[in-house]
């Protein structure tokens, strides 16, 4: 399995996008909308699991924001609904409030996996600090040189004005 490293842009538009196609495909094989919304939920949940292992760990918050977002997206095509715009809002209302469960269900997935996989990082960190010796206090950590580029010029010199 790939082990892909998503930004958390990447993961809100990876996990939309296969929501979106998945809701497309799904809106056209099923006639009823209640048939088409227990696909779309199950296929929700996968998609999960992978956004939350394929999100970086510096971006894992994303993963739990996106996965709501990109349920509405894919849902759009899947919803069944009237004529017209109020219609086809009753429509997108009805299959927020039945496919809930779905979206609990794949939002906790990703919490916990997402929280799963923090508590590691976080471990993993505080072991290998705990592994290397901690510097004195007031030690500059690049050995004492000031870093180029900003602030005053070299030389210690200040110039007039």
């Amino acid at each position: 399995m790939p082990n892909p490293r998503l930004t958390g842009l990447g993961t809100g538009l990876f996990c939309v996008a296969v929501m979106a196609v998945l809701g497309f495909l799904d809106g056209l094989l099923f006639d009823t909308p209640g048939a088409a919304l227990t696909v779309y939920g199950v296929l929700f949940l996968p998609v999960c699991a992978l956004t939350a292992c394929w999100v970086r760990g510096g971006d894992l918050l994303a993963a739990p924001v996106a996965a709501p977002i990109a349920f509405a997206a894919g849902l759009v095509s899947v919803a069944g609904g009237g004529d017209g715009v109020t219609g086809w809002a009753m429509g997108m209302v009805t299959a927020l409030a039945t496919g809930a469960g779905w979206l609990y269900g794949g939002t906790l997935i990703v919490g916990v996996t997402v929280l799963v996989r923090r508590a590691r990082l976080v471990r993993r960190r505080a072991a290998a600090a705990a592994g290397r010796p901690r510097p004195p206090a007031g030690a500059r950590p690049s050995g004492g040189a000031r870093p180029s580029g900003g602030g005053r010029p070299s030389g210690g010199a200040r110039r007039g004005g």
